[in-house]
C-alpha cells in the first residue's frame, strides 16, 4: 500500500482547481480527510468568517474532486461541537440538528456538518461509500500549541512549561474550571479512523443511517478544566497556585460523547489521559530543544 499525503505547504485545499489536479494525477483508492482549520474559543471567535469559508472549501473541494477521480471509499474528520450547546450528556449522534448550536464555534460547527452531509448526499446520489467520524478533543504530539489561538490542553501545557521556566508562583487559567472536557489521543483517533474505514459496507450500514451516517470517536470520559489544569502541572512540574480567570467564557458546560456506536463496532481508545498528556509533553520538549539548537 502506498501513502500520499500533502501539506498545507504543498497543497492549498481551497483551491478547487488545485484539489482536482491532484486528485486527477494521484488517482487514489481511498481518501481520508483530516485537514481543518481548527483553534479554541479565541481563534474561532475572532476569525469565524475564516473558519466558516475555509472549512466548507476544503470539505466541497476534497469531497467533490475525491468523486470526480473516481474515489468509492472517503472518510472526513468532523467535531463534536456539531453538537448543539444544550444537547443531553452524553451526546448521541442523533442530537445532531436537534437545537442551537454553541454561538462562539458556530461557524466551525456549521461547516463540519455540512461535510457530514455531503458525504451522505454523495452517497445517496452516487452510490460513494463516503464516511464520516467525529472526535472528541484531540491532542498528541505535532499539536498546536500557539498562546492564544489553541485548544485548552496544549494551550496548558505551554502556559504551565512557560510558568515552570519561569519560577512563577501562580498560574492563571482562563474561564471557571468547571466545565467537563473529554480528551483522546491523536494516536487512538488515527487507530479509530482507520478501523472504521475498514469496516465492511454492511456492517457499517446496519450500524448507522442513510441520513445519520456519522459515527462518534472519544474515550466516553471526561474531566474538568481544573482536573485537566492539576494533571497538567503534575506532569510539568508545576508546584504554583492554580487562579482561574472567570471573566473569560467557558464555552459549553459539558462535550462527552455517547460512544456506544463505536463500542459496539468493536472499538475501544488504549491510551489513558494522564499518560497521554506525558507522551505529548515530551514531545513539546524535544521540540523546544530542536527548535534552539536551529537558531
Amino acid at each position: 500500500m502506498e501513502l500520499v499525503t500533502r501539506t498545507s505547504d504543498d497543497l492549498d485545499l481551497t483551491d478547487q482547481m488545485a484539489v482536482r489536479k491532484f486528485m486527477q494525477a494521484e488517482r487514489p483508492d481511498q481518501v481520508i480527510l483530516a485537514a481543518a482549520k481548527v483553534g479554541g474559543i479565541v481563534a474561532n471567535n475572532s476569525y469565524p468568517a475564516q473558519f466558516i469559508y475555509e472549512n466548507l472549501m476544503i470539505e466541497c473541494n476534497v469531497i467533490h474532486q475525491a468523486y470526480a477521480a473516481g474515489v468509492h471509499n472517503l472518510l472526513q474528520l468532523g467535531s463534536s461541537c456539531i453538537y448543539p450547546k444544550n444537547a443531553a450528556q452524553p451526546m448521541q449522534e442523533d442530537a445532531l440538528l436537534t437545537g442551537t448550536l454553541e454561538p462562539t464555534n458556530e461557524p466551525y460547527a456549521v461547516a463540519k456538518i455540512a461535510g457530514i452531509k455531503l458525504c451522505e448526499s454523495y452517497n445517496r446520489q452516487y452510490g460513494t461509500d463516503y464516511r464520516s467520524v467525529m472526535p472528541t478533543n484531540l491532542y498528541g504530539p505535532g499539536d498546536n500549541f500557539h498562546p492564544e489561538n489553541s485548544h485548552v490542553l496544549p494551550a496548558l501545557i505551554r502556559r504551565f512549561h512557560q510558568a515552570v521556566q519561569d519560577n512563577s508562583a501562580e498560574a492563571v487559567i482562563w474561564g471557571s474550571g468547571n466545565p467537563r472536557r473529554e480528551f483522546l489521543h491523536v494516536d487512538d483517533m488515527a487507530a479509530a479512523s482507520l478501523f472504521v474505514m475498514d469496516l465492511d459496507q454492511k456492517t457499517y450500514r446496519e450500524e448507522t443511517q442513510e441520513m445519520l451516517s456519522h459515527i462518534n470517536v472519544g474515550s466516553g470520559t471526561d474531566v474538568t478544566i481544573r482536573e485537566l489544569a492539576e494533571t497538567v502541572a503534575n506532569v510539568t512540574g508545576f508546584k504554583g497556585k492554580l487562579s482561574f480567570d472567570t471573566k473569560k467564557p467557558d464555552g459549553t458546560a459539558r462535550k462527552l460523547m455517547d460512544v456506544s456506536r463505536l463500542a459496539r463496532l468493536g472499538w475501544k481508545y488504549s491510551i489513558g489521559l494522564e499518560e497521554g498528556i506525558r507522551d505529548t509533553y515530551d514531545w513539546f520538549l524535544k521540540q523546544a530543544d530542536e527548535d534552539l539548537r536551529a537558531k
